[in-house]
């Protein structure tokens, strides 16, 4: 049988694919094949990390379906609604033994079919089949520091051979080694760097005091070869891994100085990958920076150090830099900010700050955007929104007004933008209590 590549939007990025194995380069040509402005053939999910009604697990994913939107942009419809306490919390039970709690970051498989969905309080990691919404699989992390354990980040590579967890307080970076066509998907032992133990190519600790202080990972971000994988801290700095080595190796180190703490934004585009630091713990209450790391310095061998793209990290009302996307043309770069309710905008063929886009508006006095997808044709950018009774993150910068999804419309190819929707969530408690918080925010292109 013959398979014909389509382009799909996975984890921010486009690419092109062939079932789940093969990727070609961003290209014009890949850019024209995404057909015109304004195409709705996409849905965007988006994760509340609050409970299931009535019980202490579970949660729920919104999915807005992409002819909702209004041409132009404008707020939504209503969305149809996973209740995880349901089919995904007995799947858990039967696999692991215990509940999933606090759903927490969600990513696609390269061709949309499937949704990998992490857990952060409980550990959990969950398969699902994107089309149906069913749960085929649910793995948790291994206890580690301290007996703890999360699932943080769950990130399947572009050519679907593994998934890349970080089980944050547990300070262990773990594979999931996965087959999606069979549906079959192990945490493979014999593949998991300790962060506290390790020791890196220059010689130094992992982890130790002055150099990489608390290496809780935050965020994996894998690069479009699979071949490398840039891991966040929560203390500040960055370990660049080759994820398909048994046991994964370290590639490259970088200190709490050179890369800040806590971040959680990254991507890649053409040869480069964008790497952000937020702020959310008593060692950098306020963060805002963004490093460029040229991919073929890592893939080769040769190493390198990165560029600092922007940094503000002490505005007078605090920063916090969270979620990232590139515009349809991969022009422009834009950063979320959850305290400073914006987003900063990057021109990536220079690397100069290109403005700052306000996303207060008639919908929200105060949206706390957290992360964020761009639709297939580049007309929408969604930000995901934080609740008043924040569940995961320092309050100081993870509380917002209007739990829900913000629609902004891009203007001027990518450079700028303006808010024009508001998708609300709620989910009041037995007390009256409002406990919606959104978090991960996906595009799935059908």
């Amino acid at each position: 049988m013959v398979r014909v590549p389509m382009l799909v939007l996975v984890a921010g990025l486009l690419v092109a694919a062939c079932g789940e194995e093969s990727l070609a380069p961003w290209n014009e040509e890949a850019v024209a094949m995404l057909g015109p402005a304004g195409d709705r053939n996409f849905e965007v999910w988006l994760v509340d990390q609050s409970n299931s009604a009535g019980v202490a697990y579970g949660g729920g994913i919104h999915i807005w379906d992409g002819t909702a939107f209004p041409r132009g942009g404008g707020s939504p419809g209503a969305s149809e609604f996973i209740d995880l306490g349901g089919a995904t919390a007995a799947l858990c039970q039967a696999q692991t033994g215990a509940s999933p709690v606090r759903p927490h970051m969600l990513f696609f498989t390269t061709n949309n079919r499937h949704a990998v969905l992490s857990f952060v309080a409980s550990g959990h990691v969950v398969v699902m089949d994107a089309a149906t919404r069913a749960p085929i699989a649910c793995l948790r992390t291994t206890p580690g520091a301290g007996g703890a354990r999360q699932a943080h980040a769950a990130v399947p590579a572009v050519d679907g051979s593994y998934i890349l967890v970080a089980n944050q307080n547990g300070k262990l970076l773990e594979r999931i080694d996965a087959d999606f066509p069979s549906g079959t998907f192990a945490i493979n032992p014999a593949a998991t760097i300790d962060l506290t133990t390790c020791t890196t190519p220059s010689g130094t600790p992992c982890q130790a005091a002055g150099i990489r202080p608390d290496n809780a990972p935050i965020c994996p971000i894998v690069d479009r070869s699979s071949n490398r994988a840039f891991v966040t801290l929560r203390g500040g700095g960055l370990l660049v891994v080759d994820p398909r080595a048994t046991p994964m190796r370290v590639v490259a180190d970088f200190n709490a100085a050179g890369v800040h703490g806590n971040g959680c934004g990254g991507m890649q585009v053409n040869g480069d990958m964008y790497i952000n630091s937020g702020g959310g713990t008593a060692a950098n209450l306020s963060e805002f920076d963004v490093y460029r790391f040229r991919i073929a310095d890592f893939l080769s061998g040769r190493g390198g150090s990165p560029a600092l793209v922007f940094s503000d990290d002490l505005a007078p009302a605090g920063r916090d830099s969270h979620g990232m996307a590139a515009s349809r043309n991969q022009n422009w770069l834009w950063v979320g900010d959850r305290i400073g309710n914006v987003a900063e905008v990057f021109d990536t063929r220079t690397n100069a700050h290109a403005g700052t886009v306000n996303l207060v508006s008639g919908f929200s006095a105060d949206p706390a955007p957290d992360l964020v997808d761009i639709s297939p044709s580049g007309d929408l950018m969604f930000f995901s929104l934080r609740g008043p009774n924040p569940l995961s993150g320092d309050p100081h910068v993870a509380t917002g007004s209007t739990p829900g999804m913000l629609v902004v419309r891009m203007d001027d190819g990518g450079r700028t933008g303006t808010v024009v929707g508001l998708a609300p969530i709620s989910n009041i408690d037995a007390g009256g209590v409002q406990r919606a918080d959104g978090h991960g925010i996906r595009v799935r292109q059908r």
